[in-house]
């Protein structure tokens, strides 16, 4: 169709304020979002579906799928890894739709336009800072941070992951955290010699996913969705949507882990009231006592060993102030990408200041058999001329640091927005989405469709993950208002409690507990909890945020909110 720039500027979106769906003589729906991209000139999705033949469809659609299954399995068939099957699923994906365009199956795929750099951005920002907040002193700000989950009191013990796990994941990132706490708990199971590290790793997991959903920076998928959405969504607002949900989904999920591992978290009682009254009045069993006394006898034992930390140095204290502002500049709406790889270099420079010029340096002297120390070697010339020996060649953060920045996970969301982005263009997830909204496509959002909208959310983001789902939504309804996806958001975040392979904040922490031997978080046992606490979670958020909620159910930008 050919494109009338002078009439589209006359009608303006005066016609097309109201309902979707144009008349069939009009254009429908598509001529419907044709119209808005021409007017508003922004690229959002263009949809290009109806260029496919159906053999174009169906082969995309196959691809996609049979990666998803590589994805979700990865070891099947060869010890490839995500990262890579996903990088090479995109690859596959670009060479084919090449061939369906010489072909005259399928239209030309341009896949620079679905690679949304925001997220990448952002995830390298906060690996980094996360990275040199850990790496920068031992003993410093991360390592009390270890240190302080310590308790003799196992349902203390557990209390203590879920408050660092939330806070921690509503900062710098869900997957960061359970990255590098994982092994402190199952350290922390290991020598309190607990009979089942089960609700440990679950409290870790569970309340990482869900203090993710608290902050735009919490977890790619908000990451994503803050970088698509059309109407502008600041820091504080996204946090002042998400408290009353996140915190109603946290004491949710903490009550339902204390009574569901009553028997591990409070030895020796006697049933549920009395485990709530341990918590309350602080009463104690004699199983408990027993624990705590063996916890203290350990720490007489061992105190001679143990270097006095208790202090705050200097790279402590500059580590707090840096995250402090760090916080505050998302707070004030400073650019999140900016804010993040800004407080990741000042941290890589200070190190490196500090590495140089405060750092004892190694030691390069040999020793022998004896262990008496050996004399430096000589080397000499081909004329006999004793070779002096070259300054020490300085170590660089390129050698040391910036390899334990995770490229793979960055690879992995390439290739995951290259295989979901040309599946878009098929139409056949929009299709499906709305069969499955059924009668509620129209008003997804408002009560009561809101409730089956967010069922649909959750077990699409379980059956394809959540990031591939907010791509996928983007495309279905791109002019969504600020209130939408804060639902989006919330839906697909909880969601990832349901199964161990709905998050990969869960298959991080069983395969950082299997890396030291600790198998028991798997997708069976998983389960019995996950299920019953994400749905009753994920409901009881939901009513809260349909209810109570600051950002707008119209759009700024569209001119709706005037009306």
């Amino acid at each position: 169709m050919e494109w009338d720039h002078e009439a589209d500027l006359k009608r303006g979106l005066s016609n097309m304020r109201n309902s979707r769906n144009l008349s069939e003589s009009d254009g429908g729906v598509m001529e419907y979002t044709r119209r808005r991209h021409r007017y508003l000139g922004e690229y959002v999705h263009v949809d290009v579906s109806d260029q496919f033949s159906l053999f174009g469809k169906l082969s995309i659609s196959l691809i996609y799928f049979a990666f998803w299954v590589f994805l979700m399995f990865p070891n099947w068939f060869l010890p490839i890894g995500r990262p890579g099957i996903a990088l090479g699923g995109g690859l596959c994906m670009v060479v084919f739709r090449y061939i369906l365009l010489l072909t005259g199956q399928g239209p030309a795929f341009d896949a620079a336009k679905v690679i949304i750099l925001e997220p990448l951005f952002l995830l390298f920002g906060l690996m980094l800072t996360t990275i040199y907040l850990e790496k920068m002193e031992r003993g410093g700000l991360f390592d009390k941070l270890r240190d302080s989950l310590d308790d003799p009191v196992n349902w203390k013990r557990s209390a203590k992951i879920m408050a660092m796990s939330t806070i921690g994941s509503a900062a710098v990132m869900n997957d960061s955290v359970v990255l590098i706490f994982s092994g402190v708990v199952v350290d922390l199971c290991v020598r309190h010699k607990v009979a089942n590290s089960l609700p440990y790793l679950l409290s870790l997991a569970t309340t990482a996913n869900t203090g993710s959903a608290l902050t735009m920076t919490g977890n790619p998928q908000n990451i994503l969705i803050v970088s698509l959405a059309y109407d502008d969504i600041s820091w504080t607002e996204f946090l002042s949507n998400m408290v009353l949900p996140v915190t109603a989904a946290s004491i949710i999920n903490a009550v339902m882990l204390f009574c569901y591992y009553s028997g591990e978290l409070f030895p020796g009682s006697s049933g549920l009231l009395e485990c709530f009254g341990i918590v309350f009045s602080g009463n104690r069993t004699p199983e408990m006592l027993a624990q705590e006394h063996a916890y203290h006898a350990r720490n007489v034992t061992s105190q001679d060993d143990v270097v006095d930390s208790s202090g705050w140095t200097v790279w402590s204290k500059i580590q707090i102030v840096i995250v402090a502002i760090f916080l505050v500049c998302f707070a004030v709406g400073l650019d999140v990408c900016v804010t993040s790889i800004c407080a990741g270099a000042v941290l890589m420079v200070l190190a490196a200041w500090k590495r140089q010029h405060y750092d004892p340096k190694p030691e390069l002297v040999e020793y022998d058999a004896e262990g008496n120390a050996l004399p430096p070697k000589k080397m000499y010339d081909m004329d006999g001329n004793e070779i002096e020996p070259e300054e020490e060649e300085l170590v660089t953060e390129s050698e040391t640091t910036l390899t334990e920045v995770d490229y793979g996970l960055l690879m992995l969301f390439i290739g995951q927005f290259i295989l979901i982005g040309s599946f878009d263009d098929t139409g056949v997830p929009q299709a499906f989405f709305s069969a499955a909204m059924g009668g509620c496509a129209e008003q997804m959002t408002s009560v009561p469709c809101v409730y089956w909208f967010v069922l649909v959310i959750t077990i699409l983001s379980n059956v394809a993950s959540n990031v591939p789902v907010v791509q996928m939504l983007a495309a279905t309804f791109p002019y969504a208002t600020p209130y939408d996806w804060m639902q989006v958001s919330f839906s697909a975040t909880i969601a990832g409690n349901l199964t161990m392979l709905g998050s990969a904040a869960n298959m991080i922490v069983a395969f950082q507990a299997a890396k030291v031997g600790d198998r028991t978080f798997t997708s069976e046992r998983h389960a019995p909890f996950g299920i019953p606490s994400t749905i009753l979670s994920l409901y009881a958020g939901t009513f809260l945020l349909s209810m109570v909620h600051f950002s707008p159910e119209c759009s700024v930008k569209l001119g709706e909110c005037d009306e």
